[in-house]
């Protein structure tokens, strides 16, 4: 939250206001406030089947296979999907 140090102090000052912002109904008690830094490792997908560039409604088709059960796959495959969103700046349609 460098660039946003106006809403960094705000939420500092008023540790209540992000859960009232987002509709919760809990007291702050307990709350810690922090920027936090996010390093990610090496993510890779199995596969990205990318549409033609003229085809804006065709869509991405993410792959991964899994062979073996794995209680963190939905979490690490949708947390891929968004860092590719992210790094690659697919629009959302």
């Amino acid at each position: 939250m460098k660039t946003d140090s106006l809403f960094y102090r705000l939420f500092q000052r008023i540790p209540g206001l992000p859960l009232e912002l987002a509709g919760l109904n809990y007291s702050a008690e307990g709350y810690v406030f922090r920027s936090e830094e996010i390093k990610q490792t090496a993510l890779r997908l199995d596969g990205v089947q990318i549409p033609p560039k003229k085809s804006n409604e065709r869509p991405y088709v993410f792959i991964e296979a899994q062979i073996q059960p794995d209680e963190g796959f939905y979490s690490r495959f949708f947390s891929e999907i968004f860092l590719y969103r992210n790094d690659f700046s697919i629009q959302a349609a």
